[in-house]
């Protein structure tokens, strides 16, 4: 099969190249999805807590932009620039400040224009030619001129296509099961408050008998080690808080080095983001620094480490962490804000039982989220090489 590449610009591979409105429609109880650059996650778009609009206000923004089965959505305004999502779904929704690509399927077919968004060539433009300082901003006439390289043959397109897809449907086959295990592990969760809720036991969370606050730094410590701030960590609660491998080496006096049995949030006003480490042994924490941006727990106990991190990744703790966030310019926890957070506290006969019975789950879903940091390596590695024809598809078992 021809293994050859073809230059053209992104307007001339696509049928459109548009955004969504900059306006912010009203928002409504119920109506039509609004999906903004938060709700871009992992290549996904994410339903689950997205704004919704009016009927009316969806068909303004539609008529300028509607996103369909097959399109690729990219962030080109602000901090998550260059994130992308494949659009999945039939579902009619809406979109605001993210860029909208409709692939030509004469030209280019629409996973194989995703996954050429995503690799490393196309993502340094946003890096490269961004403008903006306090608001990154890549403007649609930089999108649309913007040079591509891409493989002239449809059907190598779609082969290339399918292998880098079978990694990630493994991928989203692995997050099914996780946010299975998620619900069952904090149904329990909720049926254990549900007691202690009944009998009006409330403390401190900073006074929990069953962990203990962390509030030192690390002591210095010889040679580099990963670096982790709380960009790096993607995800709410359990659904994605694997470590992401970007990492950046950062050597440091002043980070915090994370041990078994330890969960670490996120000090900034809503910011959902979680970094644990569970009773057996985790590999990244011993080579691990967290920025200053976190604050953590240790469970005393394996068994009690389940509602340590059912607790600090709960709804209820972060509607209070955002409630206590103080600061001029960037609103923030401190550990006197911290101990004003006040939750229901189980009994220690209750705290076991739960940590018994959520434990094996939440160590199932650790091995999940490490599968699919191996599956995420392995295809970005061999993204940009398929893409560039360095591998030939042909020689890739179907």
């Amino acid at each position: 099969m021809e293994n050859k590449l073809t230059e053209s610009t992104l307007a001339e591979v696509c049928s459109l190249v548009t955004d969504g409105t900059h306006d912010t429609p009203k928002r409504v109880s119920t109506g039509f999805p609004l999906i903004k650059a938060k709700e871009i996650v992992t290549g996904q778009i994410d339903f689950s807590n997205c704004d919704q609009i009016s009927e009316a206000d969806h068909r303004k923004v539609v008529a300028r932009s509607k996103p369909e089965f097959g399109d690729t959505l990219f962030t080109h305004i602000g901090a998550s620039l260059g994130a992308a999502a494949f659009v999945n779904t039939t579902r009619e929704f809406s979109i605001k400040n993210i860029a909208l690509f409709k692939p030509n399927p004469d030209i280019i077919d629409s996973r194989y224009l995703y996954y050429l968004v995503v690799s490393p060539d196309f993502q340094s433009l946003a890096i490269g030619t961004k403008t903006g300082s306090a608001q990154p901003f890549l403007g649609l006439s930089q999108l649309r001129g913007h040079r591509i390289k891409y493989h002239h043959n449809i059907a190598m397109q779609r082969r290339i296509a399918g292998v880098l897809s079978a990694y990630d449907e493994l991928i989203e086959n692995s997050d099914k099961r996780i946010k299975i295990l998620e619900s069952m592990a904090r149904t329990l969760y909720r049926e254990a408050l549900d007691t202690v809720t009944e009998s009006a036991t409330s403390r401190p969370i900073v006074d929990f008998p069953y962990w203990r606050f962390i509030s030192e730094n690390v002591s210095p410590y010889a040679g580099t080690k990963r670096y982790y701030a709380t960009a790096d960590i993607d995800g709410f609660a359990l659904t994605g808080t694997g470590i992401n491998y970007s990492f950046a080496e950062k050597p440091s006096r002043a980070q915090k080095q994370p041990i078994q049995n330890s969960v670490w949030f996120a000090r900034m006003r809503e910011t959902y983001k979680i970094a644990w480490y569970g009773p057996l042994k985790d590999e990244r924490a011993s080579g691990t620094i967290l920025s200053s941006g976190f604050a953590g727990f240790e469970a005393r106990h394996p068994e009690l480490w389940p509602l340590l991190f059912l607790t600090v990744s709960s709804k209820e703790f972060h509607v209070q962490k955002d409630l206590y966030c103080t600061g001029a310019t960037q609103m923030s926890l401190t550990n006197e804000g911290l101990a004003r957070i006040i939750l229901p506290i189980p009994d220690e006969q209750t705290a076991r039982r739960l940590g018994r019975d959520t434990g094996p789950m939440l160590n199932a879903i650790a091995a999940l989220q490490r599968r699919n940091e191996n599956l995420h390596r392995s295809r970005n590695l061999l993204l940009p090489r398929l893409l560039s024809g360095q591998i030939d598809v042909e020689a890739i078992p179907a």
